[in-house]
C-alpha cells in the first residue's frame, strides 16, 4: 500500500488574480476545489494517507479537510516556512510517513485521469527508485522532454528545446522509493525536475517512465482552469448546479458552466463557459462568459462580463 505527498504549496503566481486572496488549490473546478479532485484520485489508487505539503495560506486547507475522514482518509499537514522548491516540500512532507512504503507524489497544478494504481504496481513490481508518469504531447517545445530506452528507463532530462528529441514530457505524478527521498537534503531549497531526478540519472539509478496518454492539463494559468472545470462538467452536461443553487427558468446556462452552492442566477441572465462559485448573486439579464466569479460575489442587473475574474466590486482581465 502506498502513501502520498500532495504538493499545495506554491504561489499561484501564473493564477493571479485568481490567487489574490485564495491558494490555487483551493480554487473550484466542477464544483469543488481542485484539490479534492486529487484526494479522490489518490483514494481511487488505494492511498488512504496523505500529506498536504503546504506554504502559501496554509491556514486555509485545515478547515475544510479536517483530518480527511469525511474522505475515509488520513491527512496530515506538512508547513513550509519558507518556500523549499518541490524537492525540499517532499522532504519536508516525508518526515511525517511511514518510511517503509511507496511514496506517491502528487502536483497541486495538474489534473490527470492516468491510471494511478498502474503507476504504483510497475514501480512496486521493478523495484525501482523512482517512477515518473510521462504523457506524450503533439508540440513538446513549451516544455521539457524525458526520452527513455525500450524498457522504459529514462536516459535524461532534457530542458526545453526548439527541435524535441521526443513528445514524451513529465507529466508531474511521481512514485519514490523512500530510500531516495531520504537522500533530498532537509530544510534546503531542491527542485526534483531540475536537480534530483537529472542527478539520479547521470548516478545510473533505476529512474522509469510511465506513459499513458489519459486525460491531462496543467492548470496554472486562469485559461486552464476553466477549461479543466469545462471539460469535467461537459462530461456529464452542459451546465452542473451544485447542491443549493438556484437559476431561474428563464436563464441560459451552457459550455460545461459550474454554479456553486447558494448561489442565484436571476431571470433572463445568460452563463458560458464560467465557473460561479459559492454564494454569488448573479442579476437579472447579466452576461458572463467564460470568467471566474469568486466566492461571496454579486454580479449587478444587466453587467457583461467576458474573459474576466470577479470579486465582489473587483473585476480584472485574466489572460
Amino acid at each position: 500500500m502506498a502513501v502520498a505527498i500532495l504538493l499545495v504549496g506554491g504561489f499561484g503566481t501564473r493564477l493571479m488574480p485568481l490567487t489574490k486572496n485564495t491558494p490555487k488549490p483551493m480554487l473550484t473546478v466542477a464544483g469543488i476545489p481542485v484539490t479534492e479532485h486529487q484526494l479522490a484520485m489518490a483514494k481511487a489508487a488505494g492511498i488512504t494517507e496523505i500529506v498536504l505539503a503546504t506554504s502559501y495560506l496554509s491556514e486555509v486547507f485545515i478547515p475544510y479537510f479536517g483530518d480527511g475522514s469525511k474522505w475515509g482518509m488520513k491527512i496530515k499537514y506538512a508547513v513550509e516556512k519558507h518556500p523549499l522548491g518541490t524537492g525540499g516540500a517532499i522532504r519536508n512532507a516525508a518526515q511525517l510517513l511511514d518510511s517503509d512504503q511507496s511514496v506517491v507524489i502528487l502536483n497541486g497544478d495538474v489534473l490527470s485521469s492516468h491510471n494511478l494504481s498502474e503507476q504504483i504496481r510497475q514501480h512496486e513490481a521493478r523495484d525501482v527508485d523512482v517512477t515518473l508518469h510521462l504523457t506524450v504531447v503533439e508540440d513538446a517545445r513549451a516544455f521539457g522532454c524525458v526520452p527513455t530506452d525500450s524498457e522504459g528507463r529514462v536516459t535524461a532530462f532534457l530542458e526545453k528545446m526548439e527541435n524535441p528529441v521526443t513528445n514524451q514530457i513529465n507529466a508531474g505524478c511521481y512514485v519514490f522509493n523512500p530510500r531516495v527521498i531520504s537522500t533530498i537534503p532537509l530544510d534546503t531549497v531542491v527542485s526534483v525536475e531540475r536537480e534530483t531526478f537529472p542527478q539520479l540519472v547521470e548516478a545510473g539509478a533505476r529512474v522509469f517512465g510511465y506513459v499513458e496518454n489519459a486525460y491531462w492539463l496543467d492548470i496554472g494559468t486562469p485559461r486552464a482552469l476553466l477549461k479543466a472545470s469545462q471539460d469535467i462538467v461537459s462530461r456529464s452536461g452542459d451546465f452542473l448546479a451544485m447542491p443549493g443553487s438556484h437559476i431561474d427558468s428563464s436563464a441560459v446556462v451552457s459550455g460545461g458552466s459550474c454554479i456553486g452552492t447558494n448561489t442565484s442566477v436571476g431571470a433572463g441572465a445568460v452563463i458560458d463557459g464560467s465557473i460561479i462559485e459559492a454564494g454569488c448573486v448573479i442579476g437579472d439579464q447579466a452576461q458572463i462568459s467564460n470568467s471566474f466569479i469568486a466566492s461571496g460575489t454579486r454580479i449587478q442587473k444587466g453587467e457583461q462580463i467576458a474573459s474576466s475574474f470577479a470579486a465582489n466590486e473587483e473585476i480584472l482581465p485574466i489572460a
